[in-house]
Formats: structure tokens, C-alpha cells, sequence
């Protein structure tokens, strides 16, 4: 049976319901097909940030639709900056979601894999030496050279030779079964992955504030064109939305 946690949530489009359960949600999350999905809260003016954190625009209707996203995916791909200011410990999804996750066939956790250019990241930080499963960690050319002190706790893999190329880690990430990848930012990743062709899917939930200021948008960089979208649904909970895009 469906259950129904805090954080209601109940789908406008493109059929109404009543609340969702996780049950319900997880169904229409699940992918037969290898899939990239980029997973992104804003406010309603386009800020990622609240005092500096994407954590400051999220309320429990983001947050439990977040953990669904990690519950059925094989791997989380966060970009160095992000797991810097977001406070990113081991990857470790909720109990719930590791008993569904098993349940299905899947590992308890995904992998957790970040993306540097520099590879400035402590080696011996809880995210590498507390990790359920090995994380790995996508670099340059530049960066690999200091690939020996992460060699006990991280794979160290070299995707690119002065920037890293969004391609060959989703090719690396297939290569080792991990067909189902999250990504959850920053803007220059998810921005480098669109200007690469590698995005499937975006998540965005809309939080009903205006923020004002400078914070950033939720990509970053420079694309050749405008990439176009397709709705795909539109969740609800209160006044925050929670769309679902596809890029065709």
C-alpha cells in the first residue's frame, strides 16, 4: 500500500489526482531505459539559493520528492563546488528507501560520483572514508596527478584533459552499470552536460519565494543554441510546483 508521508503532494497535469503516495511517485520515476536526470530547486525569480544554499528553498515536498529521485537511481553525480557548499556528507539514502532499493534488486546506496577539474577535494573527508559503496571521482588530466591519495577510499577517474567532459562520464558510469544517473548540480555541470547533449530529463521545484538579489540560475556557461524542453507533469504541494521536463 501507498504510503502517505509529510510533504503532500498531489499531480495537476496531465491528470489530476489526489495525494500521491511514495508508491505512486516511485512508479512514474522508475526507467527501463538508461536515463540522466538533473534535479534542481529555484524560487519563482530563478534564484538556486537562499543565504547561499539550495537548501534554504526547500521544504518537505522537495525534499521527500529528492529522496524518491535517489531511491531509484543508480548513481548521484554532484559537482565539486555543489558538494562543497551544500554540506554533502557519504551518500546514504533514507531506511525506507534502502529497503525499497534492495527490495528491487538495487544495491542499498547508489554511488556517489563528483566531478572536479582540479581534484581539490580532501581524501580523507567522512564523504570517501564513510561511503556504503566507493565513490568515484571524474577529473582532468591535471587533477589525476594526485589520484595516489584518494586510491584507498575513491576510484579516481580522468574524463577529460583540461575540463571535464560530460560524455565520458555518463559513457564511464554505463561501462560500470550505472544506468541511472542523478544528477543534483551545480549550474556549471548541469550547463556543461546540456552544451554536451547528455541531459534526458530535468526536475525542477518551483519554491513560492522571490528572492531578489544575485544569486545564480540553475545552469551556467555558454551554449551554442537554446535547448528546448517538453512538460512532462506537474506535481503539487501547497504553492510549491515540482515539474518534470524532458529534453526531446
Amino acid at each position: 500500500m501507498s504510503t502517505s508521508p509529510s510533504g503532500a503532494i498531489r499531480r495537476l497535469w496531465p491528470d489530476a489526482s489526489g495525494e500521491l503516495g511514495d508508491d505512486e511517485i516511485v512508479a512514474s520515476l522508475k526507467s527501463a531505459e538508461p536515463v540522466l536526470r538533473v534535479n534542481f530547486v529555484a524560487s519563482v525569480d530563478g534564484a538556486v539559493t537562499h543565504n547561499g544554499r539550495s537548501g534554504g528553498l526547500s521544504d518537505e515536498a522537495d525534499k521527500r520528492h529528492f529522496e524518491l529521485l535517489r531511491r531509484v537511481c543508480d548513481v548521484v553525480l554532484v559537482g565539486a563546488g555543489t558538494v562543497r557548499d551544500e554540506g554533502y556528507g557519504a551518500m546514504r539514502v533514507s531506511e525506507e528507501s534502502a529497503r525499497w532499493r534492495v527490495a528491487n534488486g538495487l544495491p542499498e546506496h547508489p554511488v556517489f560520483a563528483i566531478v572536479t577539474a582540479s581534484l581539490n577535494l580532501d581524501p580523507v573527508s567522512e564523504i570517501f572514508t564513510e561511503a556504503p559503496v566507493r565513490p568515484i571521482v571524474f577529473t582532468t588530466l591535471r587533477g589525476v596527478a594526485r589520484a595516489s591519495a584518494f586510491e584507498a577510499n575513491a576510484d579516481v577517474v580522468a574524463a577529460g584533459a583540461e575540463l571535464v567532459h560530460g560524455p565520458t562520464i555518463v559513457a564511464a558510469l554505463r561501462k560500470r552499470g550505472l544506468n541511472s544517473i542523478l544528477c543534483e548540480g551545480g549550474p556549471h555541470l548541469f550547463g556543461s552536460l546540456l552544451g554536451d547533449g547528455a541531459v534526458d530529463e530535468l526536475f525542477l521545484t518551483v519554491s513560492p519565494t522571490l528572492e531578489v538579489g544575485d544569486a545564480a540560475r540553475i545552469t551556467a556557461g555558454v551554449l551554442p543554441a537554446s535547448v528546448p524542453l517538453t512538460l512532462a507533469s506537474v506535481l503539487a504541494s501547497g504553492s510549491t510546483l515540482l515539474l518534470r521536463y524532458r529534453h526531446p
